[in-house]
Formats: C-alpha cells, sequence, structure tokens
C-alpha cells in the first residue's frame, strides 16, 4: 500500500480533498432540508421554556405570544400522536 501511495503523481491529495468536501456539502444541504421541514428554524420556540408560573417575569405581549405557542406546541404534538397511532394501527392490521 505505501508504495502504491509512493507512486502516485504529485498532487493527488486534492482529488482526495475534493471528493471529501462534496461529501460534506451534500450532507450539509440535507441536514439544513431536514431542519427546514421540521420546523428547527422556528424563532418562537424560546417560548416554549417558560411556563404559566413566568407570568409576572414577561410582558402582557410577551406572556400572550408564549400561550399562542404553546397552543400551537400542542396541536402538533396532537397530530403527530395521531399520525403515529395511524401508523401503529395500520402496521399491526397488515399482521
Amino acid at each position: 500500500m505505501r508504495e502504491f501511495v509512493e507512486n502516485l503523481p504529485d498532487g493527488w491529495t486534492i482529488y482526495v480533498w475534493i471528493i471529501v468536501s462534496g461529501f460534506i456539502l451534500v450532507g450539509v444541504v440535507v441536514m439544513l432540508r431536514w431542519a427546514a421541514k421540521n420546523s428547527q428554524f422556528d424563532e418562537d420556540i424560546k417560548y416554549t421554556v417558560f411556563s404559566e408560573d413566568d407570568e409576572d417575569k414577561m410582558t402582557p405581549e410577551d406572556f400572550a405570544k408564549y400561550r399562542e405557542v404553546m397552543k400551537k406546541q400542542e396541536e402538533l404534538r396532537e397530530e403527530y400522536l395521531e399520525r403515529k397511532a395511524q401508523k401503529r394501527a395500520a402496521k399491526h392490521a397488515g399482521r
């Protein structure tokens, strides 16, 4: 193996770097696409760390936004659980 590497012409490592960087770029695109499809860039996600007890620490506008975001999150969770139950039922029905 060492002889093979030593007998390669000069400048061969640049091709290795090009191939590796291509794989990295494809991976980044795939991960960004996944993040965009799964609402990972949602700025309102910061409101999910609060609770009802934090009302005195927030402005009325922020607290209203907190409630709106939490309601939306609960709806998304219910949809997710419903889809998961449907998949499970379909899987068990197919057996």
